[in-house]
């Protein structure tokens, strides 16, 4: 018999162990410094591949991928978005994180992505929203109430002191389900009728759908306000309309992804090449502003990383007493 090396089984976690060790500010320290190190060029983001499977019914399958190898991390995530997964019981978002040893390039782990992928977007806007937001922002609205927008509530109101939080749906009894599961904020909830009241109310707003067209009117929007634009992914997705994206003063995680994939897309060649899109690592780093007065409406473009992803799946199995690194 010829020779087989000893091969090794990967640790397999799950959604639920995901959930039980990784709160929304670890979350946040862990999107904080996938941007930090991929901004200094310790880490690098790999093109994404994202493919439209079956138009007709909108499943979508993409590969994000990086790596840190002064971290030990080396890895992608496969999946994406399953729509008829809702009469399933199940969320439409189902993908799997493969994590590399960055020396043998041996299997470490398999990571459940659903609850990491929520865990990450919602961690991701909580962060923008720290950097970018008023301080005295009060009012926050979230529209969608789908698999994700708990855990953006969640993160949101741990990066900022809100005093009320406002929802909308498209489907009024998901935000009425969203509304009493948020019942331990021990803050109000309110569910909106429409889109545009909502966004003419909130302070900071966070988009979490799957649209393919604007949810609201750019006339809506009050200065100052600050947008988590988090849901446009793929090409053809989005949220706001491009009066907004011309008002706004522009944030993504990946330039040229939020190019390609995110709200973003929806500028010309022209308006890309005169408009200033800055990387919110680069921000963190001190290498560019901020909000510069309280009147300027700010907009993160949150496109999601492959290597957030390694970044937040690395940190559960440390957690777990599983690190990524070791033979």
């Amino acid at each position: 018999m010829p020779h087989h090396p000893r091969s090794f089984a990967p640790r397999l976690v799950s959604a639920d162990e995901i959930v039980r060790v990784v709160s929304p500010s670890l979350a946040r320290e862990a999107v904080r410094r996938s941007l930090l190190r991929a901004a200094t060029g310790d880490a690098r983001e790999l093109p994404v591949v994202r493919d439209v499977l079956v138009p007709s019914e909108g499943r979508v399958f993409g590969i994000k991928s990086g790596h840190d190898l002064g971290a030990g991390l080396v890895g992608c995530k496969l999946g994406g978005y399953w729509p008829a997964n809702a009469a399933l019981g199940r969320p439409n978002h189902q993908s799997t994180v493969v994590l590399l040893d960055a020396t043998t390039g041996v299997v470490r782990a398999l990571v459940e992505a659903g609850a990491l992928t929520a865990l990450r977007t919602a961690a991701a806007a909580a962060l923008a929203i720290e950097v970018l937001a008023r301080p005295k922002s009060r009012v926050l609205g979230v529209i969608g109430a789908g698999y994700q927008a708990e855990f953006q509530v969640r993160a949101a109101c741990e990066a900022r002191a809100f005093d009320e939080i406002l929802l909308w749906n498209r489907t009024p009894d998901r935000a009425g389900e969203l509304a009493r599961a948020l019942r331990d904020l021990d803050r109000p909830v309110r569910c909106m009728d429409e889109p545009a009241a909502l966004a003419a109310a909130a302070d900071v707003l966070v988009t979490v759908t799957g649209s393919r067209a604007p949810l609201f009117p750019a006339a809506a929007v009050r200065p100052g306000t600050h947008l988590c634009c988090m849901g446009a992914d793929t090409r053809g997705k989005r949220e706001v309309d491009t009066e907004l994206l011309h008002r706004a003063r522009l944030y993504t995680d990946v330039v040229a992804q939020a190019l390609e994939l995110g709200e973003c897309q929806h500028l010309t060649a022209e308006d890309s090449a005169r408009r200033t899109i800055v990387g919110l690592g680069e921000v963190l780093l001190g290498r560019a502003r901020g909000r510069t007065t309280e009147a300027e409406i700010t907009l993160y473009d949150g496109t999601g990383t492959g290597l957030q992803d390694l970044v937040l799946a690395a940190l559960a199995l440390q957690a777990l007493g599983h690190p990524v690194a070791g033979n």
